[in-house]
């Protein structure tokens, strides 16, 4: 008797993970910066949320929730705010004083 079958070898590729919906899998994550239009007190919200694909509202649930487990969620938002260039300006964009202070603050620490 003569086996009929063919003498395959098992694959060494490994599957790749799929990319979400809408995503190739080459595609860049936006850079990490405060945004502008979107903003609710300082942007960082917003900024990470486009940088992680995370909605806005989760990490402000995140910052409220560590602010009242020990008030951490206030240092690292203020830290954020501080330490994250702003999105480049469009007409449509909302600032305030506080923001163009922080943004003072931020140059300045920089510089050094």
């Amino acid at each position: 008797m003569t086996e009929t079958g063919t003498n395959a070898t098992p694959s060494t590729e490994l599957p790749q993970a799929e990319a979400p919906r809408g995503e190739s899998p080459d595609a860049e994550r936006p850079p990490l910066r405060r945004d502008r239009s979107h903003l609710v007190v300082g942007g960082v919200a917003a900024g990470l949320a486009a940088h992680t694909g995370i909605d806005a509202l989760l990490w402000r649930l995140g910052f409220v929730a560590l602010v009242v487990a020990g008030g951490a969620g206030f240092w690292l938002y203020l830290a954020l705010w501080l330490l994250m260039p702003t999105a480049p300006a469009t007409p449509d964009d909302r600032t305030n004083v506080l923001d163009e202070w922080v943004e003072k603050l931020r140059r300045a620490v920089i510089r050094r």
